[in-house]
């Protein structure tokens, strides 16, 4: 018997994190290459390998289908978490899978006493992901203009979060919200 379409919606997906490995980071490579206008280099993917839970691909029923990248970033003593990448193919967007990639990212600041900010760059015309982004306390701190040097829109917003242990309720308000327009771009 072949199972009816409402069975198979009704079946909830499995969605998780996994690393990001030199055997992987082909697909990892993919994602980027389908979710921003930039191309990133050799030694990023590299960095990334060796970055351990800074680097996570996203998983829908076993497909990867997302990632988030980050790196700590330490300037005048002030230790922050910047998110490099986090995005989701397009068929996969607003499921979870964003949200699910940000709230590991806030869980690795918020473990790790010396991370004071979690911060990331987002186009300035991309209202999605900021949106998106606000959901989980995020603001915007600052406009860098022509921050993106080969893109039309080349301006930039920072959006920041101060990471503080008493802020879990605010995290992810709408779970399905924009679960990859996240970031567009580096």
């Amino acid at each position: 018997r072949k199972p009816a379409m409402s069975e198979l919606k009704a079946k909830k997906p499995r969605m998780d994190l996994g690393e990001v490995t030199t055997h992987n980071k082909g697909a990892l490579k993919i994602i980027n290459q389908c979710c921003f206008p930039v191309d990133y280099s050799d030694k990023f993917y590299k960095d990334v390998v060796n970055s351990g839970e800074y680097a996570k691909l996203a998983y829908y029923d076993d497909i990867i289908v997302g990632a988030v990248c980050c790196r700590k970033e330490s300037v005048n003593d002030v230790v922050k978490l910047y998110i490099m990448t986090l995005g989701c193919l397009a068929e996969y967007r607003r499921l979870g899978l964003g949200s699910l990639m940000v709230k590991h990212v806030i869980s690795l600041a918020k473990k790790d006493p010396t991370i004071t900010h979690v911060y990331l760059h987002v186009q300035v015309n991309n209202e999605d992901a900021i949106e998106f982004y606000k959901h989980f306390g995020f603001t915007i701190t600052e406009t860098r203009e022509k921050y993106y040097k080969k893109l039309d829109v080349a301006d930039a917003y920072v959006l920041e979060k101060k990471v503080s242990e008493d802020d879990s309720e605010k995290e992810g308000k709408d779970e399905k919200s924009n679960g990859g327009e996240e970031k567009k771009g580096e």
